[in-house]
């Protein structure tokens, strides 16, 4: 048995074919995604296995998918003896990593992500809003810049802090515009729109954080069984009460993903020298690597990745 440090990936990280070769290689996870379409009553495996791409991508079928694809993958591991030490999720990976940690069924939170889908894009049609990646500037300089753009323009603020030098910014079209703007004036080497349906992690989704509320009220969200990195206030939370209170201010709360992984990448007690990406993609990994040199971040997300696995951790690591 072994126990490590897993992070799990939020949207962005769909793609064509996702999870298709652990549907076909039986087990847990095959039967997992068995049961995907039936609780959320359509076909969301064939759009996973076969597209067409810009299906995929639609906020109400790109959460539940990634979801989807991480449980999979966390069942597929317990298989093999690996389980949790801690978990964090980027913003929809939160979910996942409430599902790997044991406080929420993985039904519930197939149904969960689908109507917060649902809701955030829902929210960008009611207040249109968009993001934008800014490369180069710390947290600090983008919040006093974002603050100033609001006086005059409209509401931007910052809405994920992934790095040192990479964050993103959520607000009113033209406030992330203006913001953009000044943002390059101050330094920032590059601004990137993202191709988003709203302004997620801003005040722009307060109506779709209270129907969340409400909607979560019906369902059991326990005691986590190991820590959970919370993305709204990056310390660990085990409580169920206040992990469901995360769930809903992460709407509209930025995503401190930075001070996440310094806990993770840098652990007090010296911790562990692995951390698994579970899920679709590298987007995290590639994130951490270059930050914390120490530490191997391996993905998994497919069948070959979890051949893998066994070897590399018995190589770093010792069985519990």
């Amino acid at each position: 048995m072994y126990s490590v440090p897993m992070i799990f990936p939020g949207q962005a990280s769909q793609a064509v074919g996702m999870a298709r070769d652990l549907a076909e290689a039986g087990g847990s996870a095959a039967d997992f995604l068995g049961q995907v379409n039936g609780i959320l009553g359509d076909d969301l495996t064939s759009i996973m296995f076969s597209g067409p791409a810009e299906v995929l991508t639609e906020t109400h079928n790109a959460q539940p998918a990634i979801l989807a694809h991480s449980v999979a993958v966390v069942l597929a591991l317990r298989e093999l003896g690996v389980t949790p030490s801690l978990v964090a999720g980027h913003s929809l990976g939160e979910f996942s990593a409430a599902v790997a940690a044991g406080a929420l069924a993985p039904s519930d939170a197939v149904s969960i992500v689908r109507k917060r889908g649902e809701l955030m894009f829902s929210a960008g049609k009611e207040i249109p809003g968009t993001m934008a990646a800014v490369m180069g500037l710390a947290g600090p300089q983008v919040t006093e810049v974002c603050a100033r753009i609001s006086a005059k323009v409209g509401i931007v603020v910052l809405a994920n802090h992934n790095s040192d030098g990479q964050v993103a910014i959520s607000g009113e079209v033209a406030a992330v515009e203006a913001a953009g703007v000044a943002l390059k004036e101050a330094g920032a080497r590059r601004i990137i729109p993202l191709n988003v349906s709203g302004a997620f992690h801003s005040p722009l989704l307060e109506g779709a954080a209270a129907d969340f509320a409400a909607f979560l009220d019906g369902i059991q969200v326990a005691d986590s069984e190991v820590p959970l990195i919370a993305n709204v206030t990056a310390a660990p939370v085990v409580a169920g009460p206040e992990l469901k209170t995360g769930f809903v201010r992460q709407l509209t709360s930025p995503v401190l993903w930075h001070d996440i992984m310094k806990l993770i990448g840098v652990p007090s007690d010296g911790g562990s020298t692995v951390v698994l990406e579970v899920g679709p993609g590298k987007v995290l990994t590639n994130l951490a690597k270059r930050a914390y040199p120490g530490v191997h971040f391996l993905p998994v997300g497919t069948v070959e990745d979890l051949a893998r696995v066994g070897d590399f951790l018995g190589e770093h690591l010792d069985r519990e």
